[in-house]
């Protein structure tokens, strides 16, 4: 009898509940560090090991993941990864310690870190070229909608239980797409290479003038994107005073323009070019951190600013990604976790530098700057992007 294959659009909203609980999971620790804080009966600055402690395996572990899904089949490992996911999550809420605790955030973030670029693969499999970026933007609009949500999710969660009960609720909503991973697991598309290498795909990637400028320009948008994204909630709290629910629906706006611009980002790059569908993105990006600089203090203005950081930044990823796509057939996961690597690594260093800059200037100052960073980017990305 022979074995009915999962239609195509249904692998993409598989994997995208999978992603928009993943990107939920990276915010969660920010609305409740206080909480945690005083739980466990220690400072802030303490309790934010717990965000090193998870961000650091998920950045390492998207190398590690790619090689290992190209060499045993990525539905092999992601549906690994999402079970030990789950139980992770599920574990944090029995943490009674900063150190148990931040082991238990730190096994979420290795099996997290499987997650995004194998789903990518994995589409990058399913999809021929011409409709692979619709399904990358749509895949990649629901992930961030869940990061656009988690502070509100989680805040809500704290606010009316506690953030145990952020934790719990978190590993019950990864059962769903772990639940349907496994129903489907038969149905799902599985292509191996026994003899795919671990180091050997980076550095041919690296190597190659085409690949290596656009893992460049992923790097950048990380910095610049992702860093503004960080503070944005820091923005709202400080200007407008409002508490964590609202600044998570004002985030919403990014995660809402990421969907309908997943959404819009195939046809619009069949018919203007991916070329020119990137720089709308960088332009889209960079405008938004000028409105929010100027008029940050307008909550309509403001909302604006949120939203079209969204769409420019899955604009530009979904077309970033789209090529990495057609870089390595058979080391596609390794092509997509140095992506994820370098898009994850520069929204880490951007955050980081973002917090030295509001230091030396004032949190309003990180704005202008990347958005002037941003107009650079675009720049760059002109000069050594070809269509």
């Amino acid at each position: 009898m022979e074995k009915k294959s999962i239609n195509k659009n249904s692998i993409v909203l598989l994997l995208g509940l999978a992603g928009f609980i993943v990107m939920a999971d990276n915010w969660v620790v920010s609305p409740i560090l206080p909480a945690i804080a005083e739980n466990l009966n220690v400072e802030i600055a303490k309790a934010g090991l717990l965000i090193t402690a998870y961000m650091i395996p998920f950045g390492i572990f998207q190398i590690i993941f790619g090689p290992l899904a190209d060499r045993y089949g990525k539905k092999q490992v992601i549906t690994f990864s999402l079970i030990m996911f789950t139980i992770a999550t599920g574990l944090c809420a029995l943490g009674t310690s900063l150190t148990n605790l931040a082991i238990y955030r730190g096994l979420t973030g290795i099996f997290a870190a499987s997650v995004m670029p194998i789903s990518l693969a994995l589409i990058g499999d399913v999809f021929p070229m011409e409709e692979r970026q619709q399904a990358i933007g749509t895949f990649m609009g629901i992930s961030f909608l869940g990061q656009g949500l988690s502070m509100a999710i989680g805040g809500t969660i704290a606010y009316f239980l506690n953030w145990k009960g952020v934790f719990i609720a978190y590993a019950v909503l990864s059962l769903i797409p772990t639940i349907l991973l496994i129903s489907n697991y038969k149905k799902l598309p599985s292509e191996k290479n026994p003899n795919s290498e671990i180091l050997k795909p980076y550095s041919r990637l690296l190597s190659n003038s085409k690949s290596s400028f656009t893992y460049l320009i992923v790097l950048l948008e990380g910095i610049f994107i992702v860093g503004s994204f960080s503070y944005i909630g820091s923005f709202i709290a400080k200007t407008h005073h409002y508490n964590y629910f609202k600044i998570g629906m004002i985030l919403t706006a990014f995660g809402v323009m990421s969907v309908i611009g997943g959404r819009l980002s195939g046809k619009l790059s069949k018919k203007f070019g991916q070329k020119k569908v990137l720089s709308a993105g960088l332009l889209s990006a960079a405008i938004a951190d000028i409105i929010i600089f100027y008029f940050g203090s307008n909550i309509y203005l403001l909302i604006l600013g949120v939203a079209l950081l969204g769409l420019g930044f899955i604009l530009t990823h979904s077309t970033l990604l789209t090529r990495a796509t057609g870089f390595a057939q058979k080391s596609r996961g390794a092509a997509m976790s140095l992506v994820a690597f370098c898009f994850m690594g520069g929204g880490g260093v951007g955050t980081a530098i973002g917090g030295k800059l509001i230091l030396a200037y004032s949190l309003n100052s990180l704005f202008i700057i990347y958005g002037i960073a941003l107009f650079i980017t675009l720049i760059l990305s002109d000069l050594l992007i070809k269509d």
